[in-house]
């Protein structure tokens, strides 16, 4: 990499997960000369380090040979998490995913708990939420939604908002959960085995207001930072641990919200949240393009008028 970026404070360090097994350690605000980039393993029980290099156009001298030891286990990172914060007294733009910044003073209008959980089903493992393993349906979901036979591919908020008291029995289906356009989410993740965790929301902006060891509860909203969280579309969740974030569901479409640790996805962890517009308005969602492709129960049914207008 080449270049002749200003960069600030020697040694600071920024955590950016890569996988979850990766932190990124960067230096900064110092004269123009070769710096070291530093990978490291973390939350593995053996270390490995790797190196690059920064290069600048206008740089004189190597980078210094000594390097700053890793930060060790996660709690690092936790606190990490907590000093991430919107500069509010700048007057600059912000991502505005709730039509106000002041996503604090809102009211929530939806609660839904996500609980992972890793058991087998016919011998195989399968990854869960909330006692739920998602399956692909042979039909894709929004193409059954748009066709108006969703009832015959799948059930909306076949998941309860709370996990039951017992998930170690898991059943085997799509995952989609009906939501209300434009109301105003909490969705909590909770993380109830100890591997760490990370999930991703399609579609969407959020607000990543909280994260703590243990189980949520909603006496735990008194801890939630209710006024400079950063917008951002996914998040980590740490052993025995969850996570919380709010956002207005204003997005009309099928969303997915997975986990990024992709063999959990591909083995059921993940779901779909639909969201339709009330008002059937173009302005909020476009109708089927004329030459898309059908298949599953859709196939061999003429094509409903479109729904927008």
């Amino acid at each position: 990499m080449e270049g002749s970026h200003t960069v600030q404070n020697d040694y600071e360090s920024l955590d950016v997960h890569v996988g979850q097994c990766f932190g990124v350690l960067v230096t900064a605000n110092q004269e123009p000369k070769d710096y070291f980039v530093v990978a490291s393993t973390r939350f593995t029980k053996g270390e490995v380090i790797a190196t690059g290099v920064i290069r600048y156009n206008n740089g004189k001298g190597a980078p210094s040979p000594k390097l700053p030891p890793p930060p060790v286990g996660w709690a690092w990172s936790l606190n990490q998490f907590r000093t991430f914060r919107w500069n509010l007294t700048a007057s600059a733009a912000r991502p505005n995913p709730q039509g106000s910044y002041k996503y604090g003073s809102i009211n929530i209008t939806r609660t839904i708990k996500l609980a992972n959980t890793a058991h087998k089903v016919d011998g195989k493992l399968r990854y869960a939420l909330n006692g739920v393993s998602y399956v692909e349906p042979t039909t894709p979901l929004k193409l059954a939604e748009y066709y108006n036979v969703a009832d015959k591919v799948f059930k909306y908020d076949n998941i309860p908002d709370d996990p039951p008291s017992d998930i170690t029995k898991v059943t085997m289906e799509p995952i989609v959960l009906n939501m209300t356009h434009r109301n105003f989410v909490e969705i909590i993740f909770e993380n109830r085995e100890t591997a760490i965790q990370s999930y991703h929301l399609d579609g969407y902006s959020f607000f990543a207001v909280a994260i703590e060891t243990g189980n949520w509860s909603p006496e735990k909203r008194k801890n939630y930072n209710l006024l400079d969280a950063v917008s951002r579309h996914t998040i980590q969740v740490f052993p025995k641990s969850w996570a919380a974030i709010l956002l207005t569901f204003d997005n009309c479409g099928m969303w997915n919200i997975r986990s990024e640790v992709w063999d959990r996805r591909y083995l059921g962890q993940q779901l779909y949240a639909s969201v339709v517009s009330p008002n059937k308005s173009l302005k909020d969602e476009y109708n089927m393009p004329d030459g898309a492709l059908v298949c599953g129960v859709v196939e061999n049914m003429p094509k409903p008028p479109p729904p927008y207008t």
